[in-house]
């Protein structure tokens, strides 16, 4: 039996399956249904888990080579919203761009996507696999 790290075994599933340059979806609780991604969905309650919560379990055990967040995301959260998420992207080259002109149009390419509970605006990552 499992004891440390993350327990869930559908995402522990669709960990193992992303290879090298798959991407993966981090999305929060309002993002759209995507009937032909494996969605893992694991929110709980309004904030639980949240994106950044996800991010840090994953991030122990997979490897990010780079990020792509809404530049929307920007202006709709205040300052410390902003650092929590530069902070927990450390060392990560994050690509902001366009919600809708572009970002989700990368969606459909990603192996699976995991839906929070997280109601941070534009909270929303796609994280590639390095």
């Amino acid at each position: 039996m499992l004891q440390t790290g993350i327990l869930n075994p559908q995402l522990l599933d669709l960990l193992a399956r992303i290879r090298h340059t798959n991407l993966l979806v981090i999305s929060d609780r309002g993002f759209p249904f995507w009937p032909e991604i494996e969605t893992v969905d694991i929110s709980l309650i309004d904030d639980v888990p949240t994106v950044l919560q996800v991010l840090g379990a994953i991030r122990e055990n997979f490897t990010i080579g780079a990020a792509y967040m809404a530049e929307e995301f920007r202006g709709a959260n205040d300052a410390e919203t902003v650092a929590a998420f530069e902070t927990a992207l450390a060392g990560i080259p994050v690509t902001f761009e366009a919600h809708e002109a572009a970002f989700k149009k990368r969606v459909p390419g990603a192996i699976g996507l995991i839906r929070t509970g997280d109601s941070t605006p534009y909270a929303n990552m796609i994280l590639v696999s390095a």
